[in-house]
């Protein structure tokens, strides 16, 4: 058994993920969790390390799952091959992704960090820039702005900000 690499559809790596694992398939999906704006709100979501890849551990001889059900798996494109030979991955390789997957997990990649510069994009602030303080925990962060040569903390909507240029 050997781990291959597997070429998803866009946006589509769970999709892929779980029709490969229906079938019998060990795979694996290394993914960082990460802050990202929904609906205006902050939400961490899991995103995939590697966008439309995931790996797949196939075996080869008589004894072995056929292959050919891979291509047509719902969310799959197709198996990264070079030339007829499809692309092996190291066994370190995957044990490695799995140690700083674990390692990560508890604290996700945030949106908005601590001391950046932002620019609010909603009245009656729109236009000022600000420096990013951070999540009130009320659906509503802290940013730090300057009014009359004085600094004024503010809280606003996580979606009327944007990374200042």
């Amino acid at each position: 058994m050997h781990w291959y690499l597997v070429h998803t559809k866009p946006r589509q790596e769970k999709c892929a993920l779980e029709n490969l694992r229906r079938q019998g398939h060990e795979c694996y999906l290394p993914t960082l969790p990460s802050e990202k704006l929904r609906q205006g709100l902050l939400t961490v979501a899991d995103e995939s390390l590697f966008p439309r890849y995931l790996f797949i551990r196939l075996g080869r001889g008589g004894a072995a799952k056929s292959w050919a059900p891979i291509r047509s798996t719902k969310g799959v494109c197709r198996l990264v091959s070079f030339g007829v030979e499809p692309a092996r991955v190291d066994d370190g390789l995957i044990e490695l992704l799995r140690t700083q997957e674990a390692s990560v997990q508890s604290e996700p990649e945030r949106l908005f960090k601590m001391g950046e510069r932002v620019c609010l994009t909603e009245a009656p602030f729109a236009g000022v820039e600000g420096v990013y303080q951070m999540s009130d925990g009320e659906r509503r962060v802290m940013v730090l702005i300057e009014i009359l040569s004085k600094p004024v903390a503010v809280r606003v909507s996580p979606a009327g900000l944007r990374k200042a240029s």
